[in-house]
């Protein structure tokens, strides 16, 4: 019996701003479209596997895109942006390089495979961020290529083993990873789109601390704490890197969010990196009334956290950003 080869797809939904009721309802036309479907609320995109789809439609890869698109653009007014190939990689990767409106279609077989990937700049790879990219730009590894062609104990000295093997399958047009289905997990998404490719790490790391002063205020709000946060960077040719980090306890207290956010920041190693946008998200919701707080024999949090409340009041009271950390903008000149 022979088994039909994966078509799998990544689509970007381009909402006009964060809309996490929105994004539910484009997920339930991509659900209509095939059960398979993974959903990425941090940067309201979603992975689906077509390959059953194709068959119960009587279609190929760009219709199925095509249906999507238009019951998109018509139920909701929602551009979006879709790339489609035998695995997760390269869907990620022809999604990234797709403008809104559009669909890159990749095939199935390994010239069409090596076609794609080849050229591209090996920090279109997925899970290649900025540090890593400049690390085997000095060794003369620039494409995806070259890094799939490079000896791969070279490669695990410099990145280790487990991430060497990652990235040189990934370049040689390997991921078995399937979808997950399921609803999108309850989380929280704040995100910021600079007027131009952003360069200024101080810059990030204001519009970073702006972002989770005001997540830390909605969640406070709707009386829940998060159990992890995560990061998302947005660069300049439409590629992203996340970073997920699981915190010691619950909270929707500001400072220890903050603190978690510049430390996923700094992981990243954006010097001289073009910053498009910043999306943070807090993760695996639950309410309030289960938050624990270990007590400390220092009362400086517990002024925090009344100071807290009170500015928290000021904002409700008069506009959400009447108020806020001076380090979350920018000095006058």
């Amino acid at each position: 019996m022979t088994t039909s080869p994966r078509t799998l797809m990544r689509v970007h939904f381009h909402l006009p701003g964060p809309d996490p009721v929105l994004y539910e309802q484009l997920l339930d036309v991509l659900t209509g479209i095939t059960p398979q479907v993974e959903a990425h609320p941090a940067d309201f995109s979603a992975d689906a596997d077509l390959t059953g789809a194709l068959r119960y439609w009587g279609t190929d890869p760009a219709g199925l895109v095509d249906v999507l698109r238009l019951r998109a653009l018509a139920l909701y007014g929602v551009l979006t942006s879709s790339g489609t190939g035998p695995n997760r990689t390269i869907a990620a990767m022809a999604a990234a390089l797709t403008p809104p409106g559009a669909a890159t279609i990749v095939g199935n077989t390994p010239y069409d495979i090596a076609a794609f990937l080849r050229p591209r700049h090996v920090a279109a790879l997925p899970g290649i961020g900025p540090t890593t990219a400049r690390t085997l730009s000095r060794l003369g590894i620039t494409t995806v290529g070259e890094l799939a062609d490079a000896p791969l104990p070279a490669l695990q000295r410099i990145l280790g083993a487990a991430p060497a093997r990652q990235a040189h399958d990934r370049a040689r047009g390997i991921d078995d990873r399937p979808i997950t289905p399921g609803a999108a997990p309850r989380s929280l998404t704040l995100s910021h789109r600079f007027h131009a490719d952003e360069l200024d790490t101080d810059q990030h790391h204001r519009t970073l601390l702006g972002l989770t002063e005001r997540l830390g205020a909605a969640l406070r709000q709707d009386q829940q704490i998060t159990q992890a946060l995560s990061l998302t960077v947005t660069y300049a040719d439409r590629t992203h890197t996340t970073r997920t980090r699981t915190l010691p306890e619950a909270t929707a207290h500001t400072p220890v969010l903050a603190a978690l956010a510049r430390d996923l920041l700094a992981s990243l190693g954006l010097q001289r990196a073009r910053v498009r946008a910043l999306a943070v998200r807090a993760d695996r919701l639950q309410s309030a009334e289960h938050a624990v707080h270990q007590l400390t024999l220092d009362d400086q949090d517990d002024r925090l956290r009344r100071l807290e409340t009170v500015l928290d009041r000021v904002r409700s009271r008069y506009a959400p950003g009447i108020i806020g950390s001076a380090a979350a903008h920018r000095r006058a000149s």
